[in-house]
């Protein structure tokens, strides 16, 4: 038998011929280690989160010591500890019932409006044609208006009974005009506030649309599927998860709509359009009431927590869901 030798290998062919059949284990760190830079990062993420959390639960706090005492900048004098009188007070109030209603009507009108008619922008900008950019910058472009602004505008401009644009074209088909903000005051808030949050609900859907795989719209136009059958059983489920997006943010900020209401009908006629926000401001700002004010604000903050509990939950079972 003819042995062959194996060939010379350098000191450092021989370490890399090693290297390759061994593996290296790495040495293991000394205790604790590894907790160095998560305390590190603990440490340098404090003085922020300190200052988040001061500015939130301070507020908070002297809200609830408020809302049980009497405090009136009016009548200093009368001082102490009130109890539930103040939450008593605000319940018993004959504008509190109408507040919630307004508050309920006035949110689930703005999500019903902007969500249809985002979702149907959406669909409708989902497409290529001519002028679509400056199209697309005129639909979002509402959202950038001050909401004080935008009231106004609404207000003189527009539905304004004697000088309003809808005034002059009813006026020119032979038809009297309206007095929107006296004979339908909180259907034009509704329209107004619907008006500035369109451009937020079509930026999410327009956006959650366009991760949609062309190839499911085409094969279901391969298989006979018409237009109004493509929207419903193709777009729509898509945007399911948007449109929970949507609703969980408007309803949020739509719990505290006032400088619509401020601008326009000032509550009224009568308690007409005061919302929550707004009896809050009458009750605490207008008549100098800290108590019964804080006491309002708490009842705010409570009726907002609900909402947004059960629209969290919603929103977490849709996607577990999908």
């Amino acid at each position: 038998m003819l042995c062959v030798p194996e060939p010379a290998l350098s000191p450092c062919s021989r370490a890399m011929s090693i290297a390759t059949q061994q593996p290296v284990v790495a040495p293991a760190g000394a205790p604790g280690s590894a907790e160095k830079p998560n305390r590190m990062l603990a440490l340098l993420e404090a003085p922020s989160v300190i200052a988040l959390f001061l500015w939130m639960i301070v507020p908070l706090l002297m809200t609830i010591y408020f809302s049980f005492i009497r405090y009136s900048l009016v009548n200093p004098d009368v001082k102490g500890f009130a109890g539930i009188e103040n939450y008593q007070f605000l319940v018993e109030d004959e504008s509190f019932w109408p507040a919630i209603i307004n508050t309920v009507i006035l949110m689930g009108a703005v999500l019903i409006i902007t969500v249809v008619l985002g979702t149907l922008l959406a669909v409708l900008y989902d497409r290529d044609f001519f002028g679509k950019n400056v199209a697309t910058l005129l639909v979002i472009a509402p959202f950038f208006v001050m909401p004080t602004v935008s009231a106004l505008i609404w207000k003189n401009f527009i539905m304004h009974p004697v000088y309003g644009l809808v005034a002059f074209v009813l006026q020119k088909l032979g038809l009297r005009a309206i007095d929107w903000f006296g004979d339908f005051p909180l259907a034009s808030v509704i329209i107004i506030i619907a008006w500035e949050w369109l451009p937020f609900a079509f930026l999410i859907l327009f956006t959650s649309l366009k991760s949609l795989d062309p190839e499911q719209k085409e094969a279901a136009a391969i298989d006979g599927a018409n237009p109004i059958q493509l929207f419903f059983f193709i777009m729509v489920p898509h945007l399911q998860r948007a449109i929970g997006v949507v609703v969980m943010i408007e309803t949020i900020f739509l719990l505290s709509i006032f400088a619509e209401i401020y601008t326009t009908t000032s509550g009224g006629p009568g308690h007409a359009t005061t919302n929550l926000a707004f009896l809050v401001y009458t009750l605490g700002l207008q008549q100098f009431n800290v108590g019964i004010g804080s006491a309002g604000g708490i009842l705010a903050v409570i009726l907002a927590n609900i909402v947004a509990y059960f629209l969290v939950k919603m929103l977490a079972q849709n996607l577990k869901g999908r």
